[in-house]
């Protein structure tokens, strides 16, 4: 992401498609050589393993009552709609892309295969928790929804807090997480600056301790960084942050990406840093 900040993408969807620049336009994650978001056989898929929910106490719902939104970034049928997702849209100080295809690992595992399968596992956690969870998008054959469209969800439901996921797509040699909250857009978000620095905060300790994960080596400070040229977080009307949960194109953040079990945790982390935020 840090590689497109205050515009669009210099060449747009197509230098993207050919591995030549960077997948992470618009709302999108990545970083300047990510490979073609198609993964070979025996690439992982979100069935490697079953999500889990938390063994709790009956009547155990901390979060009964409350409303998050889950946004999964970018979708798989991006890369087939060029046109569609090339196309700009509002997003408060500008223009960007409607959507981007994203990242995707060494070995093809693709970013928003990813995105979903830990957005679901994240959805089930938290709603044995008691929440009202509704997710941008439900599947990973779709195209968009547009990165305006994806504020709009958390807006209409008056979301208690908002998420949006994604696996980053720096040089390979960057390591590391790191949480995106909103910087002030005069006239749009400056109402959720201050609630979600306190949700990126919350998440990244739960994150950090949960994972082992440490914070982004090559972006941010002590894994916050803020930015105002992103559409989900300048439109967005509640408390919401994007997080990089690791940089797909490093070895190390891949191989925990990539292992099911290692998502359940990521999850399973989040979970937790929404409980101790809205609680």
């Amino acid at each position: 992401m840090r590689f497109h900040r205050g515009g669009t993408i210099a060449a747009g969807l197509a230098l993207c498609l050919t591995g030549l620049a960077g997948c992470g336009g618009g709302d999108g994650a990545g970083g300047s050589t990510a490979p073609p978001p198609t993964a070979p056989t025996g690439a992982p898929t979100t069935q490697d393993a079953p999500a889990q929910t938390p063994s709790r106490t009956k009547g155990s719902r901390p979060l009964a009552g409350k409303v998050i939104v889950i946004d999964p970034g970018h979708n798989g049928g991006n890369a087939a709609h060029p046109a569609e997702i090339n196309r700009q849209v509002d997003v408060g100080n500008g223009k960007k892309e409607c959507d981007t295809t994203g990242t995707a690992t060494n070995g093809g595992y693709n970013e928003s295969t990813f995105t979903l399968d830990v957005s679901k596992r994240l959805r089930d956690l938290l709603r044995a928790q008691g929440a009202t969870v509704k997710m941008t998008r439900q599947d990973d054959a779709g195209v968009g929804p547009c990165i305006n469209e994806r504020a709009a969800v958390g807006n209409r439901a008056h979301a208690d807090a908002a998420i949006s996921i994604h696996g980053d797509g720096a040089p390979a040699s960057g390591h590391g997480f790191h949480i995106i909250e909103p910087a002030p857009v005069a006239g749009f978000n400056t109402a959720i600056v201050a609630p979600s620095a306190r949700l990126a905060l919350a998440l990244r300790a739960a994150y950090h301790a949960g994972t082992g994960i440490p914070y982004a080596s090559y972006i941010g400070e002590q894994g916050i960084d803020r930015r105002s040229d992103l559409g989900g977080l300048n439109l967005s009307k509640v408390p919401k942050v994007f997080i990089e949960c690791g940089n797909m194109r490093n070895a190390g953040d891949a191989a925990k990406m990539t292992d099911a079990n290692f998502r359940q945790r990521m999850a399973e982390s989040l979970a937790r840093g929404f409980e101790n935020y809205l609680r």
